[in-house]
């Protein structure tokens, strides 16, 4: 509803007002601004907004594979995507669908077959999730130009907010007042009609400081209807009170209008990798959000503690028509949490603990309609879905020594789904299910000197049914599904050797007993029913690598970055698919890139992303459907020299190779399955920033 977008601007123009007189202060120190052109000098005041450098900090005591990825690692070029956000995170597999605003992400064999939407990745912006109640989650939300750095916590690392999936989270984290003073701007725009801009201000003046971003993007995408047009605005302003207490008022609205091509079977990928079925264009399938979201961060320091407290309520209307009905929803979301971190002494021993609850809900009408041509016909069916969450966790650290930390945590969660048939003329589909885990962890940290860790851990996680798995639009009812649960093992390493090399290795294997899977539903617009799979293996390597090769007398250099993921998923002496690897993924992801860059301010260089072996679409693991491997060759080039201003030119696939970006998976593959998402073609894209 466009009216819930207005009433954001509306709002949120209240925001950039409020402090317009406000006095600038010095830029956080290691804080990535989001238009990046000033040097930063000191370190940022909030409470309620660490620095990124405080971040780091802070995840690295962690004993498993997290990273924190500054909004400067990305803003080099264009910048529209999750992919462009996480590419070189290792680790991290996410591939645009088509257009801007839909991605398919996986973690640690996370959402390996989820071919819409989101499951097993807890999304939060500043702290407080962006997920639905039920877990589920989409990406429209995020706008990479409003981030200041993200936190990823791969698998049960996440216990930091709570979560216990086997994905484990991805936190997004804002600018403010105080860490982006004074204006910025930036505009690009590219291949496929792609055109961009963002205006951003903050302020900060005494206890005070605000911040607000304006983005717009639009294109037409690589595929016949991908049409996009995406508006979103995000600010915050916060009060400290006093010297040990800080209270932030998070704002963000988002209003979405994509079009959807739909997926195409192998032969028409083969054929034309940029045509959308028929069906998908004659009844105008498309996916238009309206939503808002409202949240508010407390910190109160206390001498070595603190406590943390947040608030958010969101709302969100989602109309969706696709090949076989129109989807209409409307979502009311809302959550409260507590955190207390502390610090005491146990036995002459350094003992740090960190204690939390979290309670979310959430309540959805889901209608579905007869799609007449884009347009809603008869009403088909109507429910309402309850959900309800309830989180308690605490870790612990004890320092047997000052470089070796044990690591304790627990998680307790408590979650309800509950079904309401509004319409009962094809029978009555209501149900309900109520479900509690217990997710234990335990690992080891020793840090021999700094910038060297060594780490091992083990833990569980567990994953209630989302509802489109429980309640699928193709076969609306409350489906008998059991909760995925998984146990995992992890050993590795991060560290440097001073300025010129960087390492973050992680190895892992997980046990997973009923994985739910989403198998794609011919004729059906690319829409699945979820199934338990009984037993199943989760295992690979995470590595990145970053360095200076050259510097020159002058100044100039020749750096480097690799990011590695290796991941071998496959079922566990199933009775029909015995060994069989899971499809959904590529085994080997190799992210890579060389820059030069003189003192004076420009860089270029070269970047590869490569997939030496294609992948499985199928259970059967049906050779005649795997998609292929492929290589994509890119370049990327800037000028940083003038005061406050920047440019690039971001160049992709320039021998324009065809492949596929991400696929549905099915049980056994045929010519007729729509399975297949094509990657864009070759593109390039330029871009001015400016910051003052």
């Amino acid at each position: 509803m466009p009216s819930i977008f207005r009433a954001t601007v509306v709002a949120s123009l209240g925001l950039a007002f409020v402090p317009a007189t406000l006095r600038a202060e010095e830029v956080a120190q290691n804080q990535a601004p989001a238009m990046p052109a000033i040097t930063v000098t000191a370190p940022s005041a909030s409470l309620t907004v660490p620095s990124a450098k405080q971040a780091e900090e802070e995840i690295n005591k962690t004993p498993g594979g997290v990273e924190v990825v500054p909004a400067t690692r990305y803003l080099d070029g264009r910048a529209t995507t999750m992919k462009d956000m996480l590419d070189y995170t290792p680790g991290v597999w996410v591939q645009s669908k088509y257009g801007q605003e839909d991605s398919k992400l996986v973690i640690r064999g996370s959402g390996l077959s989820r071919n819409f939407h989101l499951r097993g990745v807890r999304l939060l912006q500043d702290g407080s999730p962006i997920n639905l109640a039920d877990g589920s989650g989409d990406f429209h939300e995020i706008d990479p130009l409003a981030q200041q750095y993200v936190e990823v916590y791969k698998g049960a690392n996440a216990l930091r907010y709570g979560a216990a999936t086997l994905g484990g989270a991805i936190n997004f984290v804002s600018p403010t007042g105080r860490s982006n003073p004074g204006y910025a701007a930036r505009f690009y725009g590219g291949s496929y009609q792609t055109f961009g801009e963002q205006a951003a201000a903050g302020f900060s003046e005494g206890p005070w400081d605000a911040w607000l971003s304006f983005t717009n993007l639009s294109g037409n995408g690589f595929r016949q209807h991908t049409n996009q047009s995406l508006q979103r605005v995000n600010g915050n302003v916060g009060a400290q009170i006093g010297s040990n207490a800080e209270t932030r008022f998070f704002l963000s609205g988002n209003q979405v209008r994509n079009q959807i091509p739909g997926s195409l079977t192998q032969q028409q990928y083969l054929t034309d990798p940029q045509q959308g079925p028929l069906a998908n264009v004659l009844q105008n399938a498309r996916r238009d959000v309206d939503s808002f979201r409202f949240a508010n961060t407390t910190v109160i320091d206390i001498g070595d503690d603190a406590l943390t407290l947040q608030g958010f309520v969101k709302s969100k209307y989602l109309f969706h028509p696709l090949t076989f009905a129109v989807i209409d929803n409307t979502t009311l979301d809302w959550g409260l949490t507590a955190q207390y971190k502390g610090s005491r002494a146990v036995a002459g021993h350094r003992n740090d603990f960190v204690l939390g609850v979290n309670y979310f809900a959430g309540t959805n009408r889901n209608k579905q309609f007869a799609n007449r041509f884009g347009v809603p016909g008869a009403l088909t069916n109507d429910n309402t879905e309850n959900s309800t969450s309830v989180e308690v966790y605490g870790e612990n650290w004890f320092y047997v020594t000052p470089e070796v930390s044990i690591v304790t945590g627990l998680q307790l969660n408590w979650q309800t789904r509950v079904l309401t048939d509004n319409y009962l003329v094809n029978g009555n589909d209501s149900g309900s299910a109520a479900y509690f885990e217990a997710n234990p962890k335990i690992g080891a940290l020793w840090e021999p000197r700094p910038g060297l860790q060594f780490y091992a851990n083990v833990s569980r996680a567990s994953e209630p049914p989302t509802w489109s798995e429980l309640n699928p639009s193709v076969a609306p009812g409350f489906a008998p599904l059991a909760p995925q649960t998984s146990w995992t093992a992890e050993i590795g390493t991060r560290g440097s050797i001073g300025p010129q090399f960087g390492w973050d290795l992680s190895i892992y294997r997980s046990w997973v007993k009923n994985e739910l899977q989403l198998l794609v539903v011919p004729g059906f617009g690319g829409s699945a029913i979820a199934i338990n799979i009984p037993n199943a293996i989760h295992q690979g390597i995470e590595l990145g690598l970053n360095g200076t090769a050259w510097q020159g007398e002058k100044g100039d250099r020749l750096t480097g970055r690799v990011a590695l993921t290796v991941g071998d998923y496959r079922f566990d002496n199933n009775p029909t698919y015995g060994n069989n690897q899971l499809p959904g993924a590529p085994p080997y992801y190799i992210r890579a890139e060389a820059r030069y860059a003189t003192q004076g301010g420009f860089y270029i260089g070269p970047n590869v992303e490569w997939v030496p072996q294609g992948y499985y679409v199928d259970n059967v693991n049906n050779p005649a459907f795997m998609t292929s491997s492929y290589a994509l060759l890119g370049v990327k080039a800037g000028y940083t020299g003038f005061k406050g201003l920047e440019f690039f030119v971001d160049a992709r696939n320039l021998t324009n190779q065809m492949y596929v970006s991400n696929v549905g998976v099915i049980n056994t593959a045929t010519a007729a399955s729509p399975l297949y998402n094509p990657g864009d073609g070759a593109s390039v894209y330029a871009g001015i920033q400016a910051r003052f």
